[in-house]
Parts: structure tokens; sequence; C-alpha cells
């Protein structure tokens, strides 16, 4: 590796929704960003394989909520430092997110520019 290249930030992204895990992967890589996925509620399993950066997190996940797979990780002292932005078609549903540990919420459908200002903004926060 020349100096001055940086290693890519690693981001997890937890949906059920295949359309939305493409479409999310898509955007972050052509943003650099190194990205796993996660189509289940076996997210924290992967948090450890993967050591993400941050994690993108959809509320409704198949198999399980992902208000507690949130309140989960930020309950384990070696991952609550994680930043996790939960992502959801309800706005109905941020209060509680934040709630369960959240950093921050998206609503869907959400802007590309949106999804990647507050990825930078939490990464950011992390040098």
């Amino acid at each position: 590796m020349k100096s001055g290249t940086s290693v890519k930030q690693r981001i997890l992204v937890a949906d059920d929704d295949l359309s939305i895990l493409e479409a999310i992967t898509l955007i972050l890589e052509l943003d650099t960003y190194l990205v796993e996925t996660v189509s289940d509620a076996k997210v924290q399993e992967k948090v450890l394989t993967f050591h993400p950066d941050l994690i993108l997190l959809d509320i409704w996940m198949s198999g399980g909520d992902g208000r507690e797979i949130c309140r989960t990780l930020k309950e384990d002292t070696k991952l609550r430092s994680i930043p996790i932005i939960m992502i959801s078609a309800s706005k109905d549903v941020e209060m509680s997110a934040k709630e369960a540990g959240a950093d921050d919420f998206i609503a869907k459908p959400f802007e590309m520019d949106e999804l990647l200002m507050k990825v930078a903004h939490h990464l950011q926060k992390l040098k």
C-alpha cells in the first residue's frame, strides 16, 4: 500500500429486502466503502466476523426486530462504539430507534445524498 492510501472503512448493511441491500451496497461501494450485507436477524454474528466501522440496520427484519438487535449490540462493551444508523419505511418509529440506542435514523425512501452524508458524519466522528 502506498503511503497516503487509506484503508477502506467497513459498513455492514442489514435489511431483509434484497433490492434495498443491492441499492445501498452500490451507493456505498461507489463512494469507496467496503460493504458486507446480512438479510436476516443474524447481525451480531456478522458484526463479529466482519468488524464494521458502521452499521446500517433496518428496523423490521425477518426473524427479529432491529431495535432489539441494536439494543443487544449497544449493551456489548466491545461493540457499543460502532455507530448504528437505523432505517425504516415508517417515520413513526424514529423515537423508538433512538431509545434502542441508534445513533441516527433514516426514513425510506431516502435520498442517496442523505445516506452518504449521515454515513460520512458518523464515520468522521470515529477518527
